[in-house]
């Protein structure tokens, strides 16, 4: 039974934060390190979190310089042989998922699902548009991340920190690193996340987008990067249509 750690980033979400350690804690499988990073919230979700400090394993509270430098803080400490994310305001899909992940496959290197959407009333809106691939290797990210990271579950021996010269789309770089070192990568076949639409890469959309097809530019090449994002366009377009919503 591989050890895993997950990391939770949270700032000032008192609303969220403690579904989310309930998806957490509630987890059939036990061998969970769990990690929470509070960046010196003032709106009493420290408070919350410390109610569960004797079934979490680390609670760090303090200032940071971005969520991208929160993370690399839940990076530092973890010593599971695998990491996943679920920041405040996300969930494990069920009280089985990880369970489910584990027994789906021995040893792989990166495990990966599908991710459920949901409003800020925490009404469903289905399943993300940019569905996850049958198959992934890091070229597969070219029309879009189509695996979000609260549904990949990622071997810690290939991970690096978080490139903080991204603020907003260094979650794309990362996974794509591991990625690239991965050499047996497995689709669970089954929903893993749930995933509260409106983070940072919302708010700041348009910067998250340049960040974007500077990363897509790094690994794929500007030209068919291009291409690709036309692509891109159009599939947007007529899920739009087709939906009256994005679903990113």
């Amino acid at each position: 039974m591989p050890k895993l750690t997950i990391i939770t980033i949270v700032y000032n979400n008192v609303r969220d934060i403690e579904r989310t350690i309930h998806s957490i804690l509630n987890q059939t499988y036990k061998k969970i390190e769990y990690i929470v990073i509070d960046g010196a919230s003032t709106d009493g979700t420290l408070q919350v979190v410390e109610r569960y400090k004797d079934q979490i394993t680390k609670i760090v509270s303090e200032p940071d310089k971005g969520i991208y430098d929160a993370m690399n803080k839940g990076l530092a400490l973890a010593t599971g042989d695998y990491v996943l994310f679920m920041n405040s305001g996300d969930e494990i899909y069920d009280e089985q998922t990880v369970e489910d992940v584990f027994a789906s496959a021995p040893g792989a290197d990166i495990y990966y699902g599908e991710t459920e959407m949901y409003n800020d009333n925490w009404e469903n809106l289905g399943r993300r548009r940019h569905e996850a691939p049958e198959e992934f290797d890091w070229t597969s990210f070219k029309y879009g991340m189509n695996i979000s990271h609260q549904a990949i579950y990622i071997r810690r021996s290939i991970v690096t920190p978080y490139d903080l010269t991204y603020k907003y789309s260094s979650d794309i770089d990362w996974i794509i690193k591991a990625a690239k070192k991965a050499s047996n990568i497995v689709n669970v076949h089954r929903y893993v996340a749930k995933y509260l639409v409106g983070g940072m890469s919302k708010k700041k959309h348009r910067e998250s987008l340049k960040e974007r097809f500077k990363i897509f530019t790094k690994y794929y090449g500007l030209i068919p990067n291009i291409f690709n994002h036309i692509i891109i366009a159009g599939n947007l377009a007529l899920y739009f249509v087709k939906h009256r919503r994005t679903n990113d």
